[in-house]
């Protein structure tokens, strides 16, 4: 079965695995702790002089609106810059494409660069959607080889739940980093490859179980997935308190959708957004996710079959 090549940017699949080791958010021993941070080890992070620098981006984003900056400036975690996902995480493109074509590298790394982010930085993203569009920031980043990227278990939520206060106010200008970017980190799907997983592999669609059966589309072209998809909500990655399950509840979660730690699982979701959220969720749970970025934006601005219902 085909890996598939890069999509964008002139980035190319290929890598291996993923970065891995550490312990979940929520307790459990696994390979969590280069991919999640709890909101006191963060916060712990910040308060020293010692270690890597950290650099905390804000990447709240909701389809629809309303914008995330409104947001920031009511509120964001001490020192964190703003990202705005559809101008500096995605580029625009042909409607074939997809709604959140990935961006092409030399933008990725200036946008990088406006951060503020260095080579050998720690990057720390959050949003206040259980990391469904942080996560977004958290394999672009990856797969242009930031190697250390976490995610705030649990977000913006859990960092006021443990009593830790925001700053209010317009971004803050970063100072230029230096960071050097090249895609080629994690791989991903292009959509010939994802029609082939869907064929003969495991393809997860992260969408809502509503619009994977074709019930409903509320903006893309076509109601449906694609042909031999499997349902997996990105939502369902989550407890209650928006911090990720634990590594075993991951697995079995993935299990039964028939993923395989074995060999390699697609998924893909609206544009490229929540498709992220699974692609994290599957690494914690110990599985090796390629993205299809077009996702369902893609796929349905072109005449490949649609399937639907279960």
């Amino acid at each position: 079965m085909s890996d598939g090549g890069g999509v964008g940017g002139g980035g190319g699949a290929g890598g291996g695995g993923v970065a891995g080791g550490g312990r979940s958010g929520n307790g459990a021993s696994d390979d969590t702790g280069a991919i999640l941070i709890g909101a006191e080890e963060l916060a712990a992070l910040l308060a020293s002089d010692r270690g890597p620098r950290v650099r905390v981006l804000d990447v709240r984003w909701k389809l629809g609106g309303p914008p995330g900056l409104p947001l920031y400036r009511e509120g964001h975690i001490p020192g964190a810059r703003y990202v705005d996902l559809d101008t500096q995480l995605a580029r625009h493109g042909e409607k074939t494409e997809g709604r959140h074509p990935v961006p092409a590298i030399d933008a990725l790394q200036t946008a990088a660069r406006s951060l503020g982010i260095a080579d050998g930085d720690t990057v720390v993203v959050y949003d206040d959607l259980a990391n469904l569009s942080s996560s977004r920031a958290w394999w672009l980043l990856r797969s242009a080889g930031v190697s250390d990227v976490r995610l705030l278990d649990g977000a913006l939520k859990a960092w006021l739940a443990a009593g830790f206060e925001l700053e209010t106010g317009d971004p803050v200008a970063a100072g230029e980093g230096s960071v050097t970017l090249a895609y080629g980190a994690l791989p991903w799907l292009d959509i010939d490859a994802a029609a082939e997983f869907g064929r003969s592999g495991v393809l997860l669609d992260a969408r809502a179980p509503e619009r994977f059966r074709g019930e409903v589309e509320p903006i893309d072209p076509r109601a449906g997935h694609i042909p031999g998809a499997r349902s997996a909500p990105a939502t369902g990655n989550v407890g209650a308190d928006g911090r990720f399950l634990s590594p075993s509840e991951l697995r079995a979660r993935f299990e039964a959708v028939g993923a395989r730690q074995d060999a390699p699982v697609g998924v893909y979701c609206g544009s490229g957004v929540t498709a992220a959220a699974d692609a994290v969720a599957l690494t914690i749970a110990g599985f090796e996710p390629r993205v299809f970025p077009g996702s369902w934006s893609a796929w349905s601005n072109t005449d490949r079959e649609v399937a639907t219902g279960e």
